[in-house]
């Protein structure tokens, strides 16, 4: 993982490099209807992506941005460093060096994927995008998906908060502009409220497990072991004690600046829950409200969010 955190602070620090140098309309760009930032995605990545050949061992984390998916990479990060420490005759001919890739699936170069093809299983990826936009190789051979929900309403306080402090996303005058933006489609990686929508195609595939950031929260080490569990990773107690702790919002803050460089408080705000309270309008709520109902109200992941818990005042 110190390789991939590496280049993972090497694309942040080079992306807002670059986003200093650019108005705020170029910042976003087009693909298939959806908005992306364009400090760290391309169209040159989506073409090579497509022809992208996932493994049936494959470990997919699938999240919208800003539903705790730095928080359950680096959970499945250790799970995955203890699996390769139990696993016998870890020899391999692929030079140390190409071991570690940047693993968000739409973010880096064109060609990361054939870099990528030459890592040894269990390969660990993650991604923000709808699944119609993933390579269909990932649905044919069954990789294995964890897909992490969030309440729509502590996405947006989250994400608002997020673009205001990063140069390479669009930052807003009033929570108020933000939130007529999240509303209207305007966001990277695209509605959130589609997003619910489209995974809930696939949340009763067998190769599909459903985690909400909520219920994480509620009890970390059960999350943990299910988690673990679904990969087919098997822990000691003391092991899933430390992956527990390691993952705790106060201890991956405190490493935030080694994992995330300068922008690692960015990263790590408050890792709560029912932070949107404190900026929520009442209009503003019936608009959520209105939105939940109509896209994924009855549904899988509808039922999963507990909307009436922790979207009510």
């Amino acid at each position: 993982m110190e390789k991939s955190r590496k280049k993972f602070t090497d694309i942040l620090d080079k992306a807002v490099a670059t986003a200093n140098t650019m108005q705020c309309d170029e910042l976003l760009f087009s693909y298939k209807g959806i908005l992306y930032p364009a400090t760290f995605c391309s169209l040159e990545v989506f073409r090579a992506m497509e022809s992208f050949e996932a493994r049936s061992d494959d470990i997919i984390l699938a999240g919208y941005p800003k539903s705790g998916t730095n928080w359950v990479g680096q959970i499945l990060s250790d799970l995955v460093a203890i699996f390769e420490k139990k696993m016998k005759n870890k020899e391999s001919s692929v030079n140390d060096d190409e071991l570690e890739e940047f693993p968000y699936f739409e973010i880096g170069d064109a060609r990361k994927y054939e870099r990528m093809n030459k890592l040894p299983s269990p390969r660990l990826m993650f991604t923000h995008l709808l699944p119609e936009i993933l390579p269909t190789s990932v649905f044919k051979n069954k990789a294995k998906i964890l897909l992490l929900i969030r309440n729509p309403k502590d996405v947006a306080t989250s994400f608002y908060h997020f673009s205001n402090a990063i140069s390479p996303f669009p930052s807003y005058d009033t929570w108020d502009d933000f939130f007529a933006a999240f509303m209207t489609k305007k966001m990277p990686w695209g509605c959130y409220f589609e997003y619910l929508s489209a995974w809930n195609k696939y949340a009763a595939a067998e190769n599909v497990m459903v985690l909400s950031y909520e219920e994480l929260k509620e009890n970390p080490v059960q999350g943990v072991k299910n988690i673990a569990d679904f990969f087919g990773i098997c822990l000691t107690e003391k092991e899933l004690q430390s992956v527990v702790e390691r993952s705790s919002f106060q201890s991956m803050k405190k490493n935030s600046q080694k994992t995330h460089g300068a922008l690692g408080n960015v990263f790590f705000r408050k890792g709560g829950v029912s932070d949107w309270k404190n900026l929520f309008s009442e209009d503003q709520n019936e608009k959520m409200d209105k939105a939940f109902d109509k896209h994924i109200r009855g549904t899988k992941l509808g039922t999963k969010l507990k909307y009436e818990i922790y979207c009510k005042v």
